[in-house]
C-alpha cells in the first residue's frame, strides 16, 4: 500500500508554530480540522511536541521521535529516527507528521502533502515551520476563514501536494 505521508501544521505569516512549547493561538476550527484529518491514523511527532500534549491523542497511533533511547510513556511508540517511525506506519494510508519544527524540517522533503493552517499575522516564538519549497509543492486548495473574539484572526486552510 502506498501511503500519503502528510505534514499537518499551523503557522503564522513569519512561520512561527509555537513558543515555550505551547501553541500561540486558539482557533477551534483548526483544532477540529486537525482531529478530523488525523483520527484513526498514525501521528509522528518529536518529544517536545508530545510533552506539550496532555496525553497521547486518542484513536491515533502516537509515535514519538527522540534521541533519548530511554524515553518511555504509556500509549506511545518511541523511535530514534523518522525512518524507524515510518516503518511503524506501513499499513496506514495517510500517516501524519504533527511537529515540531525540527521534525517538520527533517520530513518536508519526504512528504506527499502539506495541510497547513496559515494564520495571517506575525507572532514571536521559538519554534518555526520550514519554508515550503515552491519548486516541489503546488497549492491546490485555499479555504479562507476568520475567527472572531476581541482580536479578529484571519487564517486559511491550505493544501499543498508534491508536484
Amino acid at each position: 500500500m502506498t501511503s500519503e505521508l502528510t505534514i499537518i501544521a499551523a503557522a503564522s505569516n513569519n512561520n512561527v508554530i509555537g513558543n515555550n512549547n505551547k501553541l500561540i493561538w486558539h482557533i477551534p476550527k483548526d483544532l477540529m480540522r486537525f482531529k478530523e484529518l488525523t483520527l484513526n491514523h498514525s501521528i509522528i511527532m518529536g518529544r517536545k511536541t508530545f510533552e506539550s500534549l496532555p496525553n497521547p491523542l486518542p484513536n491515533r497511533l502516537n509515535i514519538v521521535v527522540t534521541r533519548n533511547t530511554n524515553y518511555k510513556h504509556e500509549g506511545i511508540i518511541v523511535c530514534e529516527s523518522i525512518k524507524e517511525a515510518l516503518a511503524h506506519c506501513k499499513d496506514d494510508s495517510q500517516p501524519f507528521i504533527i511537529g515540531g519544527g525540527e521534525i517538520y524540517s527533517q520530513t518536508i522533503e519526504l512528504v506527499n502533502k502539506i495541510e497547513l493552517t496559515r494564520v495571517y499575522k506575525n507572532y514571536k516564538g521559538d519554534a518555526f515551520f520550514p519554508d515550503i519549497p515552491e519548486e516541489k509543492f503546488k497549492l491546490i486548495k485555499d479555504d479562507a476563514h476568520e475567527f472572531g473574539g476581541n482580536e479578529k484572526i484571519k487564517y486559511s486552510f491550505l493544501t499543498y501536494i508534491k508536484k
